[in-house]
């Protein structure tokens, strides 16, 4: 009989005797700061920062990921927030895409970057029967869809602006309506905040998007989830933990983001606020009632109008 290596008994003997953690490091956890994604940022800060700011900010606050949203005043700076962020070691993982838009294409083509095109419903298709409704939004998203397959991209629908639209089911549908044509690069951006369903119903939901999930953006949620609750920290409110958990719980592992979308607040006090929110959301997934008292949303400057609560 032939002998077997002594370095490779010890190799074998390393992996079966390995403790199931070991390979840990292989799947980043879902909470890791390498994980999360800063989202609305751009338009939506106090401070008014610029591309190198910005993405000072992040790295900063530990954070490598960065959400794009845009406003016409930014397009002449597009080149120098790509150039700010991969200075800094900041991946543009998502790019805002209301509509077809050149200058972006153009721009993501220019710095070999791949973003997700992140897609919401358009307020402007008409027919409400649902399966001239797919038709329709697959029409809209084809094109879309190819010029992102050209720059190495994908396009996420993001459950924004439309009611008819923001339903994940339908969504679903105009996916596989348009991998029918082929395009297989269509996902699923799943925003917490822009969420309208009942909380008994949202495991089997989030089931049934799982295998279309590219995104998911955390917010506080009211106990009555059927009703818009604003942007607010993580854990601030009613229902976040319990939606987290199911997310946890089945195992799904693709980034997530945390949302600022405050114009009266200083970005970096807006994604403090939610990276704190989540750690107390980690502590009472670990074990319920250790995570202290729940994170509060910051007072409104003074006269501010407040802190933005409505569409």
């Amino acid at each position: 009989m032939k002998k077997i290596p002594l370095v490779h008994l010890c190799l074998l003997a390393a992996v079966l005797l390995a403790p199931p953690w070991a390979t840990a490091a292989e799947t980043p956890s879902l909470f890791d700061r390498k994980n999360i994604a800063a989202l609305w940022i751009v338009p939506y800060d106090a401070k008014k920062r610029g591309p190198e700011e910005r993405a000072q900010m992040l790295q900063e606050l530990g954070l490598t990921k960065l959400a794009y949203d845009w406003r016409a005043e930014h397009v002449p700076t597009f080149d120098a927030e790509i150039e700010a962020m991969q200075k800094h070691g900041i991946e543009i993982t998502a790019w805002w895409y209301p509509t077809r838009n050149q200058k972006i294409l153009d721009a993501i083509k220019r710095h070999g970057i791949h973003p997700e095109f992140w897609v919401c419903g358009s307020r402007t298709i008409t027919v409400t029967n649902d399966a001239e409704r797919i038709e329709a939004e697959a029409a809209r998203i084809r094109p879309i869809a190819e010029e992102a397959t050209a720059l190495g991209c994908k396009v996420g629908l993001y459950n924004h602006r439309e009611p008819w639209f923001e339903e994940q089911d339908h969504q679903i549908a105009i996916i596989e309506r348009l991998r029918r044509d082929g395009l297989t690069n269509v996902g699923i951006v799943f925003n917490f905040h822009h969420w309208r369903g009942s909380l008994a119903e949202f495991p089997a939901l989030f089931k049934r998007m799982q295998p279309y999930l590219l995104a998911v953006n955390l917010n506080g949620m009211r106990a009555d989830t059927t009703q818009y609750p604003g942007v607010r920290f993580i854990g601030s409110d009613e229902s976040e933990l319990a939606m987290v958990r199911v997310v946890v719980a089945s195992g799904w592992r693709g980034p997530i983001g945390v949302i600022h979308e405050r114009g009266n607040l200083d970005a970096a006090e807006g994604i403090k606020g939610n990276l704190q929110g989540l750690e107390w959301i980690q502590r009472e997934l670990r074990q319920p009632g250790s995570g202290g008292p729940k994170p509060q949303e910051p007072a409104a400057p003074a006269g501010a109008s407040g802190l933005r609560t409505s569409k």
